[in-house]
């Protein structure tokens, strides 16, 4: 496994993160897989050297947190992990039971402690932009959240790069905690975060931690044009959440979409590799990405993200890869 800072900060991570939001309980998803189904997900991530895992209070109204707690701690040392979770998303149905105001904050961080089971998170991040709440005020909060101890260091998710920007230039000017990463929505289907966000990542020394990296399973030929994850089976289901997946609907099946599959494919046979590797070796050689956020429901992905490391695209490989690619709507945060 290779490892790298997270950002400018000394925080080593490795060049891949384990999602959990695969692990929690399927009341919440149908292709959530429970507690005892995840359990060799995280031995193997832990054996292949992965040391970096993340979660969110959202992801199965807290069974996520629980079940990733539960397995770190038997299966690691909290010292050797890097374990990332994030507040934001409705988890009940009071008024301040979602958002990004002090009092939802500072009641969502010791909630997420006590469901994982530790004292402090390495990382703490933002889950969306709140438009209800005063950055200001989102800020502070989570810089007290810091000087508590009860996180390390935190992080941002899917917003615009003015809005990261504004938020940036707030703590710095006050002397507040920084943001030190941002998970946001970049694959080869979806490159809309290269206008603006990634360079401003790049210029501020922040990390990049990509969401959807396979474009939750687009990039690696499991969809048909015609497809339909309304009806049941409609798409060639190598997953459950395939034949499911009513957002990846939305984001991906533009027939520019389908082209870049195709040159994935072509990429990937030219290399005798899977697809998979293709796609998320094209990720972690793009500038400020620090490691992209792969799930795994299946063992053969972690061993495909793992191969994705040794895998080096040639110039020729990038431009046929990128040149399929249209501009699209922004996508993931609003």
């Amino acid at each position: 496994m290779e490892y790298t800072r997270l950002g400018k900060t000394g925080l080593k991570v490795s060049r891949l993160c384990l999602g959990c939001m695969t692990y929690g309980s399927p009341k919440w998803r149908e292709w959530i897989l429970d507690d005892e189904a995840s359990r060799p997900f995280f031995k193997q991530a832990l054996d292949f050297g992965i040391n970096f895992f993340d979660t969110a209070d959202v992801y199965s109204i807290g069974a996520s947190e629980e079940v990733t707690g539960r397995a770190l701690k038997e299966m690691a040392k909290r010292d050797q992990v890097v374990i990332a979770t994030k507040v934001c998303s409705p988890v009940g149905k009071g008024p301040n039971d979602r958002g990004l105001s002090r009092k939802h904050i500072m009641e969502s961080i010791d909630a997420s402690l006590k469901r994982l089971g530790t004292d402090y998170v390495d990382l703490y991040q933002i889950h969306r932009w709140d438009h209800d709440t005063p950055i200001e005020e989102t800020v502070e909060a989570l810089s007290d959240v810091v000087k508590a101890g009860k996180a390390l260091y935190i992080g941002a998710s899917s917003m615009f790069a003015w809005q990261f920007m504004k938020a940036l230039g707030h703590q710095r000017a006050n002397s507040l905690a920084p943001f030190v990463s941002m998970q946001n929505h970049y694959n080869l289907a979806y490159r809309e975060e290269e206008r603006e966000m990634i360079p401003l990542c790049v210029s501020e020394g922040i990390g990049v931690i990509p969401w959807s990296p396979l474009a939750r399973g687009f990039l690696t030929g499991n969809r048909k044009q015609g497809d339909n994850p309304k009806r049941p089976g409609a798409a060639n289901a190598e997953t459950s959440r395939a034949g499911t997946d009513e957002f990846a609907h939305m984001l991906y099946y533009r027939e520019q979409d389908f082209a870049v599959v195709d040159r994935v494919s072509a990429v990937a046979k030219k290399h005798g590799r899977p697809m998979a590797q293709v796609a998320l070796a094209w990720l972690l050689a793009k500038p400020g990405v620090t490691a992209p956020i792969v799930g795994a429901s299946k063992p053969g992905h972690l061993d495909d993200a793992v191969a994705a490391l040794s895998l080096e695209l040639d110039a020729d490989d990038i431009k046929a890869l990128e040149e399929p690619y249209k501009p699209k709507r922004v996508m993931g945060h609003i």
